[in-house]
C-alpha cells in the first residue's frame, strides 16, 4: 500500500493527519526580489555574524503548529513537539514526515510505542520536498514575509519568524495553498 492510500485510509479511520518538518533560519538575509527608487540599486546590509536557529512545524487540517530552537533538532526536542501536538489536537493522530535520521532514531520509536497507538507514523518519500505541504511553508516565510530581513541577534529572528507565522496561522486560504502546492496530497 503506498504513502497516500495509506493516508487516506488514517482518514478515514479518524485519525487527524499531521504533516511534520524542520527547517533552518539563520541572521544572514536570504535575498529575495526587493525594489528600490528608479535608478538606484537596492543595497541590504549584512552582519556577517551568522546565528541560526531551528524550527520544527506541523500542518493538521487548517492549522499550523511551531517551535523554534536554538542549534539543531533533536530527537528530545521532536517528541516535546509531539507531545505539544498531542495537547492541541484532539484525537489519534498519523504523523507524516519524511525520512531523516532523527525520525528513525530509537528514542521517538520508543516514545510512539508509549502512544499505545494515539500516535502512528508515516514517512514520505526518500527525497520528496513537493509533497510536503510544510515545505511549503516554509517557502512562504522565508521568500514573502523574512527575505531581505537584518537581524543581528537570534531572539530578534526568532521574534520576527514566530510574528510572521502568527500572521500566516490567520490566512487560511494560504495554508491550503500550502496543501494544493503540494503533489499526490489526499483529500
Amino acid at each position: 500500500m503506498g504513502t497516500t492510500a495509506r493516508l487516506q485510509k488514517a482518514g478515514k479511520e479518524g485519525r487527524t493527519r499531521v504533516v511534520i518538518d524542520e527547517s533552518r533560519l539563520s541572521t544572514r538575509p536570504s535575498r529575495v526580489r526587493t525594489w528600490a527608487p528608479h535608478g538606484q540599486t537596492p543595497v541590504i546590509q549584512e552582519t556577517f555574524g551568522w546565528k541560526s536557529l531551528s524550527m520544527v512545524g506541523s500542518l493538521a487540517l487548517l492549522r499550523f503548529y511551531l517551535q523554534i530552537h536554538p542549534g539543531s533538532i533533536k530527537g528530545l526536542q521532536v517528541i516535546e513537539f509531539l507531545q505539544h501536538l498531542q495537547r492541541h489536537v484532539p484525537g489519534r493522530l498519523t504523523v507524516v514526515w519524511d525520512g531523516a535520521p532523527i525520525h528513525r532514531s530509537r528514542l521517538i520509536q520508543n516514545y510512539v510505542a508509549s502512544t499505545a497507538g494515539r500516535v502512528v507514523l508515516e514517512r514520505l518519500p526518500t527525497y520528496a520536498p513537493e509533497i510536503n505541504p510544510v515545505e511549503h511553508m516554509w517557502g512562504n516565510l522565508k521568500n514573502h514575509h523574512i527575505g531581505n530581513l537584518i537581524a543581528t541577534q537570534a531572539w530578534d529572528l526568532s521574534m520576527q519568524a514566530t510574528a510572521a507565522l502568527r500572521s500566516l496561522r490567520r490566512r487560511r486560504p494560504i495554508i491550503a495553498a500550502c496543501y494544493k502546492q503540494s503533489t499526490s496530497w489526499p483529500e
